[in-house]
């Protein structure tokens, strides 16, 4: 809804946690910003507001029905794709994911405004962005940056400040002989606008006989974090990280310059955003791909359930034969719920996927589990099948922990023989690990073309481990959950000292984000951030140039 239409929101929007920065813009102020953007700024409250009888402490009514329609999508991701609280002060507006309708979550609670920005400007075209901008080196009022989907560790949103939200810039096409701006040669490839997901581009792609390679959550976006961040693919073994194929990005530069980057242009600027981050360089209109003829997909899908007599069998048959499945171009998932695996390869036949797969299904059969290898007519039919049918329900506060997994410790005994020891340890621990097969390991890259950490080129397994709280937890128990993980991720430190790690599924306090994130080349990145960005307009937690966690009052200190 538009500021100008509920005055009362706008007002208690303002109260309680604010900043003195957002406090101090004026209203004249905040019309000249609607009226420069066209109307498009809208003030925004809580997904679940409609439940509650306060807001930030002050009364207003129940809204029975758009409550009873949040209830029942409160745990679907195409309903609600963010989250709103503030950690460190427990400003929080949550319904109990496990029972949507939990009154206990309502009674007597306020609806607060947590981590979410009180405005957002819904961007149409490049002047939006440049508005944005100017009002934030007029008034110090912070920005921040989303498209759609989801962000872990919370870089989208940040309390008290300016959002820009790019999802409605909804252009797709499809290039036959694409040839990025001052560049020779030409590439299949589709261009996607902003707003794009994945959902989307992968039925478009299939439409036009080609496959595109992306992320398995069909709500995240094309161009934002994901590929900016790294963009691993169960694809990625045999065709590539997201970085790794792109070919073009339009971006509006915290100067309000648009912005065309490529391999024959801004050709800084195109190699930092290709793994230096979202958030952090400028805001991306729309961002063109590398995509590839549409072709046969094999999958092997299998499940067991975990006992004390079988699980070491378990992970030595993963950990026994990963290289050589990932030389043949496997890629994919080892599941902890329910334990077992969904794998996809785009090179083998089907008797060649079965082939190499006879050790892992004979355990799941001789374990009363479940496998099947089978042949599935495209990527979107696969993506159909097993990720949209697949996904898990949103709706709880969630974190990761996370190392990559170098390729040398499963090439030696001692090294599977200690990383079965982990596994094992984790799973007493932790439960069942969820590891994410994408790294590019198979894929013919050139060495420094991208800005990601080069510990992507030489490991096999991205290893994480998850950490949920309930809506009611109090700040310790979120800093308890945060330092367990933390603590995990720290062991994989110890496994995998000279890793690196996945920014985009990191521990929220890994304790050398530089180097885990980027290895040598942060130097580099930090240079192109300050040429792009000099007053240091955007921000965003352990980004590239990150001011510290001063400026960013909702994560809490363990």
């Amino acid at each position: 809804m538009s500021i100008f239409t509920c005055g009362l929101l706008l007002v208690s929007a303002l109260t309680g946690v604010s900043s003195t920065a957002i406090r101090n813009v004026s209203p004249e102020q905040w019309h000249a910003l609607n009226a420069t953007v066209g109307g498009r700024l809208r003030s925004v409250t809580p997904f679940a507001l409609p439940c509650f009888s306060l807001y930030n402490n002050q009364s207003l009514p129940v809204d029975l029905q758009a409550c009873s329609a949040i209830q029942v999508n409160y745990t679907s991701r195409n309903f609600r794709v963010e989250y709103e609280t503030c950690m460190n002060t427990n400003s929080r507006c949550l319904l109990d994911s496990t029972n949507p309708s939990n009154l206990l979550a309502t009674e007597g609670a306020s609806c607060d405004q947590g981590e979410i920005s009180p405005y957002y400007i819904d961007v149409d075209n490049v002047s939006d962005i440049q508005a944005a901008f100017t009002f934030s080196e007029q008034t110090q009022v912070p920005l921040s940056i989303k498209n759609t989907g989801h962000d872990l560790l919370g870089r989208s949103r940040r309390r008290d400040s300016l959002g820009i939200w790019t999802h409605h810039l909804q252009t797709m096409s499809y290039h036959q002989n694409f040839v990025p701006a001052l560049c020779r040669g030409s590439h299949r490839a589709i261009t996607v606008g902003a707003g794009i997901t994945f959902e989307q581009v992968y039925k478009f792609a299939d439409e036009n006989d080609v496959m595109f390679v992306g992320g398995y959550t069909e709500t995240v976006g094309v161009s934002g974090g994901w590929m900016m961040g790294g963009g691993h693919s169960v694809l990625s073994p045999s065709l590539g990280l997201g970085v790794d194929r792109v070919l073009e990005i339009k971006i509006v530069t915290p100067d309000g310059t648009l912005r065309i980057t490529n391999a024959c242009q801004n050709t800084d600027l195109f190699w930092a955003l290709r793994g230096g981050g979202g958030g952090t360089f400028g805001v991306v209109i729309e961002s063109t791909h590398l995509v590839e003829q549409r072709i046969p997909i094999q999958v092997i899908s299998m499940t067991f359930t975990p006992t004390a007599t079988n699980l070491r069998r378990y992970f030595e048959i993963l950990v026994n034969n990963s290289v050589h499945w990932s030389e043949l171009g496997w890629g994919g998932h080892v599941n902890s719920q329910p334990a077992g695996i969904v794998y996809v390869n785009p090179r083998v036949s089907l008797a060649q996927a079965t082939a190499s797969m006879a050790q892992l299904t004979g355990f799941a059969l001789a374990n009363n589990g479940t496998a099947a290898v089978e042949t599935l007519p495209s990527w979107f039919s696969f993506f159909q099948l097993f990720v949209v049918k697949g996904q898990s329900p949103v709706g709880s506060s969630a974190a990761l922990g996370s190392r990559l997994i170098p390729k040398a410790l499963f090439e030696t005994p001692a090294g599977r023989a200690k990383l079965v020891a982990h596994l094992l340890a984790q799973t007493a621990a932790r439960g069942m690990p969820y590891i994410p097969v994408g790294t590019p390991i198979a894929f013919d890259y050139t060495p420094g073309t991208t800005s990601v950490t080069p510990a992507w080129r030489d490991s096999l397994w991205h290893l994480t481990s998850a950490g949920v709280w309930p809506y009611n937890s109090t700040v310790a128990d979120i800093r308890a959950a945060l330092g367990s993980l933390h603590d995990f991720a720290d062991d994989l430190h110890t496994l995998a000292p000279s890793s690196g790690s996945y920014m985009n599924e990191g521990d929220v306090y890994e304790s050398d984000h530089e180097f885990s994130y980027w290895g040598p080349n942060y130097p580099r990145l930090l240079a192109v951030k300050n040429k792009y960005d000099p007053l240091g307009l955007l921000d965003c937690w352990k980004c590239v140039g990150w001011k510290g966690a001063a400026q960013f009052p909702c994560y809490p200190t363990l």
